[in-house]
């Protein structure tokens, strides 16, 4: 009987099953005169046989059918579309019919291939052959509701968000904007840097010069580069000068005392002349260019760890707290003071437009002077008194570009670094650097700042500002950063570690665009990596 079965005397719904089950043969959709001529029948015993004999054992019963509206009248079959006259039914189109849901997808220059042991091709056959008229009897929302039912329990979802074809692994993300020349990667996301962060930023030094005998003291300010590219180091007892352009070393002074060493060395802001400070409370001042000592002013009873030069104004801070304001055209040279820290001053910076004058202690508190309004030298008492820092402030550094912005750097303790509006009075920002914060500086070419660190990194950070972004992190001190200088030109970045050594990083290279002429002033070999103060 079973060999006397022909496809002729097969019923037309059992001859669309085994074309389904097929796999090598097309998806063949039924012609117009295959369809039968009213809806009811295609729910007939013949439609109930061929799912008796489907492979997935599957059944569906009338009520079911009937609440779906002719939408699934068996796996691999389709319900004819509704119409007045049972006649006037559109003709499906030729090939693969798509999902209403889906756009067109773009034809690039590459292709998957499908997983089919993942592909179910019941399901495929019937999104495939599904036409509009089917999808108009699911728009009522009592049959959306059905529909749903029952394609949870079938399919275990929603029919509509199920695809014809599966692929093995989701494919991977575009790198190029041209679909005619598609590049993938690994299914990694491309990293999106800005165009700020593509400069390339030295790890080795430029130049390592040799600092024996620098004082590892975290208070105290021994190395200061001025305007006229002389570069001001002092080693213990000792002061030199090394002139960057043409290489040579120069002893400026030396102090007698036995116990004695140089606690400060800063700059005047024009000129040729330096401000010393020592262990005893004196300041000197001496005329670089003729190697000579100009003046001498005591006003402090101990040492003095920082000095700040406004115009010809002299700020120094000592152990015992006081802030003391020099004027070196005057014979009765101290021309106010203050006393609001209770320990060590060992931060002083005046902001770049002379307004404001910073000053951090070891009493972990930062203090905002603003300037006299008769003078030069700073009111007697702070506009503001920050406590955020836990740990003493030593790192001071103005921002240049941004009017009323200070960056101050904490202690072991703290090791924040903490951005200040002090026009309002306000904490911008603060980032933890997980090291001990020993000095600041900005860049006047960028957005950035350099931090110095002591324990536990001994390492130098470059940040972008107001991003925090670390850019850059340079290595190479074996002891804590103890001091940081811009050069003159703002291109070299100057570190002087407790490690006897002195290192110059190029950090901020200027824009070629804003590069002025080159400058005929010849300078040293390029061979010459190592120098000596003494």
């Amino acid at each position: 009987m079973l060999g006397s079965l022909n496809s002729a005397s097969m019923p037309t719904g059992l001859n669309d099953l085994i074309g389904t089950l097929s796999l090598d043969e097309p998806i063949r959709r039924r012609s117009k005169s295959q369809q039968r001529p009213g809806k009811e029948q295609s729910y007939s015993n013949t439609s109930s046989s061929i799912l008796n004999q489907s492979i997935l054992g599957q059944s569906l019963s009338k009520s079911f059918n009937k609440s779906l509206n002719g939408s699934i009248s068996a796996k691999g079959s389709k319900t004819p579309g509704r119409s007045s006259n049972g006649n006037n039914r559109k003709t499906p189109s030729k090939g693969i019919a798509k999902s209403p849901s889906r756009s067109k997808t773009p034809t690039w220059g590459d292709r998957f291939i499908p997983n089919r042991s993942a592909t179910d091709f019941d399901l495929a056959n019937f999104l495939v052959t599904k036409n509009d008229e089917d999808e108009e009897n699911e728009s009522n929302s009592q049959n959306q509701r059905d529909r749903k039912v029952m394609s949870d329990n079938l399919f275990g979802g929603d029919l509509s968000n199920r695809r014809v074809m599966q692929f093995g692994q989701k494919a991977p993300t575009s790198l190029g904007a041209n679909n005619m020349r598609m590049i993938y990667d690994s299914g990694r996301t491309p990293s999106l840097k800005s165009k700020a962060t593509t400069r390339v930023i030295p790890s080795m030094p430029e130049k390592i010069l040799d600092a024996p005998d620098i004082m590892d003291d975290y208070y105290l300010n021994l190395v200061d580069w001025g305007k006229n590219n002389i570069l001001a180091v002092a080693l213990r007892n000792a002061v030199y000068l090394w002139n960057e352009a043409t290489g040579n070393i120069t002893q400026l002074m030396e102090l007698t005392g036995a116990e004695d060493y140089v606690t400060s060395v800063s700059w005047i802001q024009e000129g040729q002349i330096l401000a010393v400070a020592n262990t005893t409370g004196q300041v000197q001042l001496w005329d670089c260019n003729q190697i000579k000592q100009v003046r001498t002013m005591w006003s402090h009873t101990s040492r003095v760890a920082s000095m700040a030069w406004n115009m010809f104004v002299l700020s120094s801070g000592s152990r015992i707290g006081a802030i003391h304001h020099h004027d070196v055209r005057a014979a009765n040279y101290l021309v106010a003071e203050s006393n609001h820290h209770t320990q060590e001053v060992c931060g002083l910076k005046w902001s770049t437009d002379g307004s404001y004058l910073a000053s951090g202690s070891n009493d972990n508190l930062l203090h905002i002077w603003p300037r006299c309004a008769s003078d030069m030298h700073a009111d007697a008492t702070p506009i503001h008194t920050f406590n955020a820092h836990q740990a003493a402030v030593k790192a001071l550094a103005w921002c240049p570009w941004q009017s009323g912005v200070l960056a101050s750097g904490g202690g072991t303790a703290d090791r924040h670094i903490r951005f200040w509006n002090v026009r309002t009075g306000t904490n911008m920002s603060s980032i933890d650097t997980k090291s001990q914060v020993c000095s600041l500086t900005w860049s006047t070419e960028y957005k950035e700042i350099v931090s110095g660190h002591g324990y536990s990194n001994h390492e130098i950070n470059v940040w972008k500002f107001p991003s925090l972004e670390k850019i850059a992190e340079l290595i190479g001190h074996s002891q804590r950063v103890l001091t940081l200088c811009l050069s003159p030109d703002g291109q070299v970045v100057l570190s002087a570690g407790a490690d006897e050594t002195i290192r110059l990083w190029q950090v901020f290279p200027k824009d070629q665009k804003k590069k002025t002429a080159t400058s005929t002033t010849t300078k040293p070999a390029s061979s010459a990596l190592v120098a000596h103060f003494r």
